[in-house]
């Protein structure tokens, strides 16, 4: 289960945000979907860039690709799993069907490993 990546975190800034509530095992599919959304939502971890034409994306997706590609729901590869979330990954109509048939190069973002603040 890669999406696992994106609600187990740690407590630096590059990590996915945390859940506002615990995971319950009766809404778990609908908690690891919504936060796996959100995270490829989050511009500042993950965008597809117009200006080169890549999909820059969270050094997480670098470290445990092969998560990424074990057949997660049909998923072999990354961009199997980044045509899934094409619309989170893009608002543009064009930069999305890019990302859907998989014909965009991948860029890994710098990863911050500084704490976050608590707030």
């Amino acid at each position: 289960e890669p999406r696992i990546h994106v609600v187990v975190v740690c407590a630096s800034v590059g990590c996915p945000a945390l859940r506002p509530e615990a995971l319950v095992a009766t809404r778990l599919e609908a908690q690891l979907e919504d936060s796996t959304r959100r995270f490829l939502r989050d511009k500042t971890r993950n965008r597809f860039n117009t200006a080169n034409g890549k999909l820059e994306v969270s050094k997480i997706f670098d470290w445990y690709r092969g998560d990424f590609e074990k057949g997660f729901k049909g998923t072999t590869s990354r961009e199997v799993f980044f045509a899934r979330y094409a619309q989170e990954l893009s608002a543009d109509p064009a930069s999305q069907a890019l990302i859907r048939e998989g014909k965009v190069a991948l860029g890994f973002l710098d990863y911050d490993w500084s704490l976050n603040d608590r707030r």
